[in-house]
């Protein structure tokens, strides 16, 4: 058996399609969805990030603008800014990108984002509506992962995950708990490990869908995945100039494909879907303010 590969930049060039169409419908009625992306200090990675946001955009036809600031940006002055944008009507979208400089609290630019604006789902508002189920923005990467179950029909079209296990490997507010909190509410039972659980092996063995979101390189192995499993690697990792210094994700790839029954790829695999669910989330904060809502729609 070898594994589908989930082909993460055709399904993103699928959804961005859809995406372009509302923007479009969007703009017929006077509102065109704003982004603005903020990004403090020269890390490389960063950099890279934000130009792949920005062009995107301009792809799907959503207006965007970058806020590109020098390492030494006060937190005040970070603050200041983002109070701006909360204000300013033809931005619908507000996204920091992380990390930001050590002498800047990440806690305290998140929770400055106006919750309807927070795009990249992080507020505690938006994480409250997502434990509730209540609408609300959900961070990309779990929400363009959730695209792939249902583009692989595992969820939609009368299926849900109902008797199906799934095991989240990692507990970030950026992926492993939104990750796992949407798999419960698509009523999968849900396992959550991390660096303290012990035999791990032995739970992963035991998912229908594992989702790897660790943070090391090819840490997943087949020994480590149930035959026929989903496996969603969220992991990016760039390996040492000595081992070739190429992006690997946390499943070594080569060793999982014939145990598994689907599988990402990295790159290609989840990374464009997060980007894509960026342009959808500001689509719906566009939406939402079009009808005086502050809670974005499905």
């Amino acid at each position: 058996m070898t594994a589908v590969r989930i082909d993460g930049n055709a399904l993103a060039a699928k959804v961005r399609h859809r995406i372009a169409g509302e923007v479009e419908a969007l703009r017929m009625r006077g509102v065109t969805p704003g982004l603005a992306v903020v990004l403090v200090g020269d890390d490389p990675a960063s950099q890279v990030y934000v130009r792949n946001k920005v062009a995107a955009c301009a792809k799907a036809g959503i207006h965007s603008v970058m806020h590109k600031l020098p390492g030494d940006t006060s937190e005040a002055e970070l603050l200041h800014i983002i109070a701006s944008l909360n204000g300013d009507d033809t931005i619908h979208g507000i996204l920091v990108q992380f990390p930001v400089p050590a002498h800047i609290a990440q806690e305290r630019v998140i929770a400055a984002i106006a919750p309807r604006k927070d795009v990249d789902g992080l507020h505690a508002e938006s994480a409250g509506a997502l434990m509730l189920g209540t609408p609300g923005f959900v961070s990309c990467t779990p929400a363009g992962c959730m695209e792939m179950l249902r583009d692989i029909g595992w969820i939609g079209h009368g299926v849900d995950l109902r008797g199906k296990h799934a095991v989240v490997v990692g507990r970030s507010n950026l992926v492993g708990k939104p990750m796992a909190m949407l798999l419960l509410h698509a009523n999968a039972t849900v396992t959550i490990c991390h660096s303290g659980t012990r035999d791990l092996p032995g739970h992963c063995r035991t998912a229908d869908i594992l989702v790897a979101a660790v943070g090391r390189a090819r840490f997943i192995t087949a020994d480590m995945v149930k035959p026929g499993a989903v496996v969603l690697d969220v992991g990016i990792n760039r390996l040492p100039e000595s081992e070739g210094g190429k992006l690997v994700g946390d499943v070594d790839y080569d060793d999982v494909l014939p145990m598994a029954g689907y599988i990402t790829p990295v790159p290609g695999g989840v990374g464009p879907m997060t980007i894509t669910m960026l342009l959808d989330n500001t689509v719906r904060a566009a939406r939402a303010s079009l009808a005086g809502s502050s809670a974005p729609k499905p």
